[in-house]
């Protein structure tokens, strides 16, 4: 997955993630890709800062075959992370809701569900003790802020329902 910074005609800014490069060239092209603030909009990607790893850490991609890659087979539905509030679920633009929606049937499919044991199981793929793949789970405050210490990438998803029912 990347993120970009994008930024509609409208002048509104927001972040927006995709597979790749071609994805948001081919969502963009195709009009998918709108401005959770006023809807339908031309959206562009922001020129945006490379990742310039603090010293002594590894670049990001520096090593792009040391990333984990995602796993394509899920045998059986994996109990889901908590979702948003509904009162938070509520106050989100729809368009943002099926955005996220998206972006968890994807993750749902694609990498494993580790729970509780997000923390360590990150750090196992990462030291290389564990078979390197995508992940998703739980992790508190303090734990996602070891793992970023460590030099460790994650990213905090809101995690809604799979529909509005």
């Amino acid at each position: 997955m990347i993120r970009y910074e994008l930024r509609c005609d409208q002048a509104h800014e927001f972040d927006g993630w995709f597979k790749d490069s071609a994805a948001f060239d081919k969502l963009a092209a195709m009009g998918v890709v709108e401005c959770p603030h006023c809807g339908p909009a031309k959206v562009a990607k922001r020129l945006m800062a490379p990742a310039i790893p603090r010293k002594g850490r590894p670049a990001r991609n520096a090593k792009p075959e040391a990333l984990p890659a995602p796993v394509v087979e899920q045998p059986a539905p994996s109990p889901a992370p908590p979702a948003l509030p509904a009162a938070a679920l509520a106050a989100m633009p729809a368009e943002l809701r099926a955005m996220l929606r998206h972006m968890r049937t994807e993750i749902e499919k694609n990498c494993d569900y580790v729970g509780a044991d997000f923390a360590e199981e990150a750090r196992k793929i990462h030291h290389g003790e564990a078979e390197a793949r995508g992940i998703f789970g739980e992790a508190s405050e303090d734990e996602a802020e070891a793992l970023r210490e460590e030099g460790i990438d994650i990213a905090r998803i809101p995690w809604v329902p799979p529909s509005d029912a």
